[in-house]
């Protein structure tokens, strides 16, 4: 019985050890866990901060203070949550210091409600955010020009800055830029554009300026090209074109399928942000002629432009218009809204026909297209011809079609939402506007 006894004393011992063993293991665990997760988090790549209204994602593990101002009336008044709509970052304005220093490594983005931190990755990081009220194009474009009255004479190119003027056009009240003007600079879809002018609608039409806003020569282009392969014909100087028919619409000139094809691959993704309701006129009114075949014709522009010095944006022809099937007015007939510039908006801008201006801003030292029918000559080689600005600025007619090596520039020209929010700029080519 004693050694009984002793046995059940010794087990007892034992499976009090094994119970303390156990109870130590898995505290040590334990505690490892909690070391490991703390160290991890020093590592997150991404923490939330939930707010009233928005939230903050920030990249830190130890996001020591952050600071929010809105501007009202011209100050700035502290804040306690991130707007979520109607403002914007002021990023020029916003920064990150570490101990007294801006952290120029920090990067900060606001959308929808939404603070992102990148590049922060020292302790003590201090950040200040300004917001602004979010300004259309259109507004920004006006609070920053002078809008003279009147109408200037377009019987003399515009060589200084002349600012911007007003006139009709077919959705209404049109505001448009004249002569050396440098506060038309947008920033949109990774390329720079010169603003031609705010359509009667309140869009924005601009002109392709390159991938730098200084960017001149073949830079300020997407391609050469012919206007139309086919040229013996009135008929070809349609930007889109049926035989047989002044007006037509049935083929697309080879400028457009040029154009569409650069669309897809270059704007596609920025659909929202691009007018649908806008149009591009080919104006084929007749001056003369009757448009079709290979008699001598001359079309409106002629005799608008030559002869009358009277430029107009609106189109006489609703057909002529060309717009995509979301629009309201036009002929419907586009897949994509892009085109070219009119002679009428050159004119407008302060270049003329057959006389140079090399100071305005839509001269860019290259041959490159309108999209405004000249006529069709049947004296000499029988082209039909279209009005292109010369490497000087002026004016010409150019024959369409490939026969004589009539490669010239091609600048696309696009529409801008009317309620698109500008997030930075003042439209100068240092600090163009950026949408």
């Amino acid at each position: 019985m004693k050694n009984e006894s002793i046995e059940f004393e010794t087990l007892k011992r034992n499976k009090k050890r094994i119970y303390f063993l156990c109870g130590f293991v898995c505290a040590v665990i334990l505690l490892i866990v909690l070391i490991t997760n703390n160290s991890l988090a020093k590592y997150r790549i991404i923490e939330s901060i939930p707010l009233v209204n928005g939230t903050i994602n920030y990249t830190p593990y130890d996001l020591k203070m952050v600071a929010m101002y809105q501007e009202e009336n011209g100050d700035y008044e502290s804040i306690d949550t991130v707007p979520t709509s109607g403002y914007s970052l002021n990023e020029e304005k916003s920064y990150c210091e570490v101990n007294d220093t801006k952290d120029n490594n920090i990067t900060i983005e606001y959308q929808n409600g939404v603070i992102n931190f990148l590049g922060m990755s020292k302790k003590g990081t201090r950040c200040y955010l300004y917001f602004v009220e979010s300004k259309t194009l259109k507004d920004a474009i006006l609070a920053n020009s002078k809008v003279n009255e009147g109408e200037p004479d377009f019987s003399q190119v515009a060589t200084t800055d002349e600012g911007i003027y007003k006139t009709e056009d077919d959705w209404g009240e049109s505001y448009y830029f004249r002569g050396a003007v440098e506060n038309n600079y947008v920033k949109f879809a990774g390329y720079y554009w010169r603003i031609i002018r705010i359509n009667g609608d309140g869009s924005v039409r601009m002109i392709y300026q390159g991938t730098s806003p200084t960017d001149n020569d073949t830079n300020a282009q997407i391609a050469k090209s012919y206007y139309n392969s086919n040229y013996y014909k009135s008929e070809y100087v349609g930007y889109m074109y049926t035989l047989n028919e002044l007006h037509g619409l049935t083929n697309s000139s080879t400028i457009k399928e040029l154009l569409d094809n650069w669309y897809t691959k270059n704007l596609s993704n920025y659909v929202s942000d691009i007018e649908t309701s806008q149009g591009f006129c080919n104006d084929r009114s007749l001056d003369s002629g009757i448009g079709i075949g290979s008699k001598q014709t001359y079309f409106k522009a002629y005799y608008r432009l030559e002869k009358n010095k009277n430029p107009s944006l609106k189109c006489e022809n609703n057909t002529d218009l060309f717009t995509v099937k979301e629009s309201e007015k036009g002929n419907r007939a586009l897949d994509n809204p892009i085109g070219l510039i009119t002679a009428d908006e050159v004119v407008y801008a302060g270049g003329n026909y057959k006389t140079n201006n090399q100071s305005y801003y839509l001269r860019t030292e290259q041959y490159y297209w309108t999209m405004t029918p000249y006529g069709f000559d049947d004296q000499d080689i029988g082209q039909a011809a279209i009005l292109f600005i010369t490497a000087t600025g002026s004016l010409d007619y150019y024959y369409a079609g490939d026969n004589m090596g009539n490669i010239l520039g091609v600048r696309p020209v696009i529409n801008l939402a009317h309620d698109v929010t500008i997030k930075s700029g003042n439209g100068t080519s240092s600090t163009p506007y950026e949408i």
